[in-house]
């Protein structure tokens, strides 16, 4: 497994703003979007491509467009769904996928709910987006959802990650697949009810509201 921390200044500000138990549902919105903007720039970094033969106003040249099959980005619902636009905003021609995933509070296990993928993944560049990356349950399961269908390159977007997750992950993995992990920060721990601290609470729940 590789693990990307994105370190830059814009990231950390807007990290720093989307943390404040103060900043609105709105504000929160927007900041993850912007952030997953620039988490998708290192997320895409070896975004399959093929060369290209075209011609400029002033000569012929050979340039670079996305390799078929098209990448795949799965947001984890629901928190997953805030940062879909970000994601997409620079893999406009992605495709979409849907895969229902909840923490069961009891357990801390991930329960599948619903889901909307190809059935055969085989070849496919697939981005997972789940903000928080906790007792790293969820992606376990989300990742070996993905592999059963034939997927091979995962990358994992997250805004934040525990040290504890982490490590769950990259057992899990193991050598079956080429598994990437980039987040805006490597938080402290958990608590002792699997929330990252200093984290920014429950990400669902700030993007959306209490339902």
């Amino acid at each position: 497994m590789r693990l990307h921390v994105a370190d830059h200044p814009l990231v950390a500000h807007k990290l720093t703003v989307l943390r404040d138990e103060t900043t609105a549902s709105p504000t929160f919105r927007l900041l993850v979007d912007e952030l997953v903007t620039l988490l998708a720039y290192e997320a895409t970094r070896h975004v399959h491509v093929k060369s290209v033969d075209i011609v400029t106003p002033v000569t012929a040249t050979t340039g670079v467009k996305l390799a078929d099959p098209r990448p795949l980005v799965v947001p984890i619902l629901r928190a997953g769904l805030g940062m879909l636009d970000g994601m997409t905003r620079l893999l406009p021609t992605a495709e979409v996928g849907f895969l229902g995933m909840q923490r069961d509070e009891e357990t801390l296990e991930a329960i599948t709910y619903a889901e909307r993928l190809p059935d055969d993944l085989s070849g496919r560049q697939c981005f997972l987006l789940d903000p928080m990356l906790a007792t790293g349950g969820t992606l376990v399961a989300a990742i070996d959802f993905l592999l059963a269908r034939g997927a091979r390159d995962v990358t994992a977007v997250c805004l934040l990650a525990a040290p504890e997750g982490l490590a769950v992950v990259e057992k899990a993995v193991g050598d079956r697949a080429e598994v990437s992990v980039v987040v805006a920060a490597v938080d402290e721990r958990l608590n002792d009810k699997a929330y990252i601290v200093p984290g920014l609470g429950d990400a669902g729940d700030r993007l959306y509201g209490v339902v």
